[in-house]
């Protein structure tokens, strides 16, 4: 069976009606007013978006005895997010900065299956909330399928974005995530095998990244975590 996969899940393209509806998401999502109310869970789930897959997770994570602007600095320190986020993260490059906006270019490396490689362009805005709160947009502007036939796309990721929030209170900071994403749904007839496996990816996805990001702080820091 799992040698026919990479076969089965060959090409895949995003249709118009996808992209416009997660568009549409998008858009909803960033109308609403952004909640400071902090919560240690993490919470989401996936759901059929016209034969794809939309996929939408948030967490929190505290990060004790730190400051806000110590948070920002290793958020922002892109090269060296390689050496934190590894083994999902493999490669991480800073390609422009102007103010409060960042282009970062960085290679994610996940394995189910079979072993997707993907290089990602992504777009950074940063606003101060206040002095003591911070709010981050990132939108994947460029999703190559590294492994794939020049041409063909598997929809492994079509779309992407990353909101974070982070507050200084408490003796530390908190720091909050949520990703929205868009997949291609599992060919018929094995979605009984690809189906879990796709829709746990990106918890467990983020549940990593914000461990990784407590973890990171507070080394910098000097502190154990």
């Amino acid at each position: 069976m799992t040698g026919l996969l990479p076969a089965v899940l060959l090409i895949a393209a995003v249709s118009p009606e996808q992209a416009s509806k997660y568009a549409d998401y998008i858009r909803a999502i960033e109308a609403r007013a952004v909640s400071w109310d902090w919560s240690d869970q993490v919470q989401g789930g996936t759901t059929e978006l016209d034969g794809a897959l939309l996929h939408d997770w948030s967490g929190a994570t505290f990060i004790p005895g730190v400051k806000l602007e110590q948070v920002i600095s290793f958020l922002q320190d892109y090269p060296a997010h390689k050496d934190f986020y590894k083994p999902e993260v493999v490669d991480t490059r800073l390609v422009s900065h102007h103010g409060d906006d960042w282009v970062i270019h960085y290679r994610l490396v996940r394995r189910y299956i079979v072993t997707v490689v993907l290089d990602i362009d992504q777009t950074v805005r940063y606003q101060t909330a206040s002095p003591t709160r911070m709010l981050s947009r990132s939108v994947a502007t460029r999703i190559v399928d590294a492994r794939a036939r020049r041409g063909h796309d598997r929809g492994f990721l079509w779309r992407m974005n990353a909101y974070w929030r982070m507050e200084e209170k408490d003796g530390g900071v908190w720091v909050g995530c949520r990703i929205i994403s868009l997949t291609r749904s599992s060919p018929w007839g094995l979605a009984w095998l690809i189906n879990p496996i796709v829709r746990s990816l990106p918890r467990d996805s983020l549940i990593r990244l914000l461990a990784a990001t407590r973890g990171a702080v507070l080394a910098r820091a000097g502190q154990a975590d």
